[in-house]
């Protein structure tokens, strides 16, 4: 099954959770209920996705379903751009992650940043916000915007953390394997085209 069937059931999931979030009608539930096996199907089968670990991350959310959020920093330094290899597949992404509950993005891209890299930084701008169903990513199961967001060391050592193994600055014609559920090379090309522009507006898909 073409993977362009993975956005049609994660929207079907979606519908099926806000009926089964505001619904009291038990047929209805019902038909909720069974719109998200289908969801379910539907996504294992056009990405190869475990039914089971579709099944568990389709009912572990209640109320109404919002995309998760990304922050990814991007930090600059003579013309290069800060990267960190994840320990999780060995390859190179920008730092960040999961957006925290109590942090806002700016802070967060602060937060991740000192954490993964050992830079204190400065948050400045807010570059870009991608639905991440909308570039050239591996299929994933969750909906997801990422938010770019630039900043500027004002402290701080390189030095890895938990999650990385390596840290390094790239310039835009040598960059290391990436990690493309995280970034993809369009995306750092999009990044570099802001470091020569620094006024250009920020983009939003």
């Amino acid at each position: 099954m073409p993977t362009g069937y993975l956005q049609i059931a994660k929207r079907l999931q979606a519908i099926a959770q806000a009926g089964l979030t505001y619904c009291d009608n038990k047929y209805d539930i019902e038909r909720y209920e069974e719109l998200r096996d289908i969801a379910v199907d539907m996504a294992s089968q056009a990405a190869g996705f475990d039914p089971g670990f579709v099944r568990k991350v389709f009912t572990s959310e209640e109320g109404y379903p919002t995309p998760k959020v990304d922050v990814r920093s991007v930090v600059f330094r003579e013309g290069r751009i800060l990267m960190v290899k994840e320990t999780i597949d060995g390859l190179w992404s920008l730092p960040g992650g999961w957006a925290d509950v109590g942090y806002s993005p700016f802070e967060v891209a602060a937060k991740e940043t000192w954490e993964e890299s050992g830079f204190r930084v400065e948050p400045v701008r807010l570059l870009a916000v991608h639905d991440k169903d909308k570039h050239d990513h591996p299929a994933d199961i969750y909906a997801v915007y990422k938010m770019f967001i630039l900043c500027r060391i004002v402290g701080g050592e390189g030095n890895t953390g938990i999650e990385t193994s390596e840290i390094g600055f790239f310039d835009r014609d040598h960059l290391p394997v990436l990690s493309t559920p995280r970034v993809t090379e369009p995306q750092i090309r999009m990044l570099f085209d802001f470091y020569d522009h620094p006024d250009k507006p920020a983009l939003c898909d």
